[in-house]
């Protein structure tokens, strides 16, 4: 893990010797999994240390150091699919209360299994869809902070994650290319379902290319009752 530690260094992280266990194996049973679930076109053992594993801790920059030691800090971890970004912030966190979501039962068993033989705690899997899971009471308004790595437009995203945050809270998108024209049409979900954009940071780390950028939205005010609508429809229509 070689490239991960020095990557993370730079980011002012020393990874400690379990952690880096963790990852070790957490690349091995992602690659032995990966043959039969087809979680990941990213199987490379250097790439998947700086594409999945440092691109998803890229993610603490948007914390505060406060955030970051807080034991009853709550994370929730929309799309998740093989655990990214949830899995490597929790490693990195330790403590932390990690809900991961995903509408595929496969993936949610790989993640049952992988956080088992990572010896993660307080970490709960659910499978379903966001636009339903996100008006029960348990998940609705209850979390510090909501993650996502989804392939969607922003203002889609939006719909999915804000509802799950606490006011107080932020979700953070993590977001590649050119993202001007893409967060502007996302104005008016933000402001419709409770939030402020409060800053789009650049991630800066040569061992990441392209441009990646992390969307940091505030939850400022409840999300109204009847977002996110019905499954399927945030996408076709957003916003």
């Amino acid at each position: 893990m070689k490239k991960l530690v020095g990557a993370t260094h730079r980011l002012g992280i020393e990874l400690n010797a379990r952690q880096v266990r963790q990852f070790e194996l957490y690349y091995q049973e992602l690659i032995e999994w990966n043959k039969k679930f087809n979680l990941t076109a990213i199987t490379d053992y250097q790439e998947v240390q700086l594409k999945h594993f440092l691109d998803s801790i890229t993610v603490i920059l948007a914390l505060t150091k406060e955030e970051m030691e807080n034991p009853d800090l709550s994370i929730i971890d929309i799309g998740t699919g093989a655990g990214f970004p949830g899995i490597p912030l929790k490693i990195l966190l330790g403590q932390p209360r990690l809900v991961l979501l995903d509408s595929t039962a496969k993936k949610a068993t790989f993640l049952h299994h992988v956080t088992q033989r990572l010896e993660l705690s307080n970490v709960e899997i659910v499978i379903g869809r966001a636009e339903e899971i996100a008006h029960l009471p348990l998940y609705r308004q209850q979390f510090d902070l909501v993650v996502s790595r989804a392939v969607a437009l922003l203002s889609v995203l939006v719909e999915l994650a804000l509802p799950f945050c606490r006011i107080g809270g932020e979700f953070v998108a993590q977001k590649k290319g050119e993202i001007r024209q893409e967060i502007i049409k996302a104005n008016k979900a933000i402001d419709t379902l409770g939030g402020k954009l409060s800053q789009v940071r650049k991630i800066e780390l040569e061992e990441l290319s392209g441009e990646r950028y992390l969307v940091i939205i505030d939850k400022i005010c409840a999300t109204p009752e009847k977002y996110p609508r019905r499954p399927g429809v945030p996408k076709r229509r957003p916003i």
